[in-house]
Parts: structure tokens; sequence; C-alpha cells
């Protein structure tokens, strides 16, 4: 049996212990592919995936050095996926002014049978502090359609930007299609 190992942790009065681990798609690949076939998740993009593909995307992204895969954990029980990159790495980095010090961040919270007041506020917050670590900007690009992340990006201190469309990207590796996305800031 392997030890998870996290990369970033911290404790929320009154909520639990936020620890990040770098997904790793062997063990991983299962339950990210139940997240991501849930028409909830339908703003991910992968809900007519197979484990295989979900393991096959997963593994292409752990093999970039600009793009990062964590599951989040509260108290040591899984409840998010979040991903980090750089913006001119991505293709959001073709619709907006990239400074030095941005992070882009995408965020997939787990289905929940128990849903929990105050939940996603408290999970992004200890989320927000992680990518700020050494940066000056956040990006987030969310569905213009999403209305429910983009509600919970600005409770969370998110500014609107503009709607963009995101370029398809093409490649041996991963076919992502082109998305009309609400970029949103949350500078430092």
């Amino acid at each position: 049996m392997t030890t998870t190992e996290y990369v970033y942790e911290q404790a929320v009065d009154g909520f639990g212990t936020i620890r990040l681990a770098r997904v790793d798609p062997g063990r991983d690949a299962e339950l990210l592919h139940g997240w991501v076939g849930e028409e909830r998740a339908r703003f991910w993009g992968m809900r007519e995936t197979t484990v295989e593909d979900v393991r096959e995307v997963y593994a292409h992204l752990d093999s970039l050095t600009t793009h990062h895969a964590f599951l989040v954990y509260r108290d040591d029980v899984p409840v998010a996926l979040f991903q980090t990159y750089e913006p001119g790495a991505d293709r959001v980095g073709e619709c907006y002014d990239v400074r030095p010090g941005d992070i882009g961040v995408h965020l997939l919270i787990a289905p929940t049978d128990a849903p929990e007041r105050g939940f996603s506020t408290h999970l992004v917050s200890a989320l927000v502090s992680y990518a700020l670590e050494g940066r000056e900007r956040i990006v987030a690009e969310p569905d213009a359609a999403n209305g429910k992340a983009i509600a919970l990006l600005e409770r969370s201190g998110f500014e609107a930007g503009p709607e963009v469309v995101l370029p398809e990207v093409v490649l041996p590796e991963v076919h992502i299609a082109e998305k009309r996305a609400r970029l949103l800031f949350l500078t430092r």
C-alpha cells in the first residue's frame, strides 16, 4: 500500500485540514472518472470519457512541467480536483495579456450527498492561498454558462474580466474543444 504524499497542507478553523497531493493517474483515474462523468461536471468536458481516457489525460498532464493536477483532501477524504497551470503555456494565454507571476487554475468539487453550507468558500480560500504562494495573480476561466462557478469565484474575491473564446487544441495526446469562457482574476 502506498502512502499519499501531500504537497500542501492548511488547517482551516471550523472546517478541517485541507491537503493537496499530486494526481497519480494510475491510482486516481477511477475516482476522477466518477466525478467528471456526472451531469454536474458537464463543463469539465469529460462526461463521455472512459477510465482509461481519464488515466491517459492525467498521465499526459503529469508529463508537463507547466500544468499540475492535485487531488484535494479534507481531513483525508478526497473532495476536489484542483489544477494549476502557466497561462503562457496554455490556450488561455492567447486570450489576455499574461503577466509575470500569473497562475491559472481549474477546480472541480467532488459530488456529495450531503451539501455543507460554506464548504466551497472555505475550500476555495485554502486553494487560493496555495496558488498565490510566490505568485501575483490567479486567472480562472470557467465556461461562460457556468453561473455557479462564476458566482463562487466572485464571492471568493475574483473580479470578472471579459468573456473570451478559448481556441480548440488538437494534439496527438489531447483534444480540447473550443470554449466560451469568462475570465476572472484575483490579484495578491
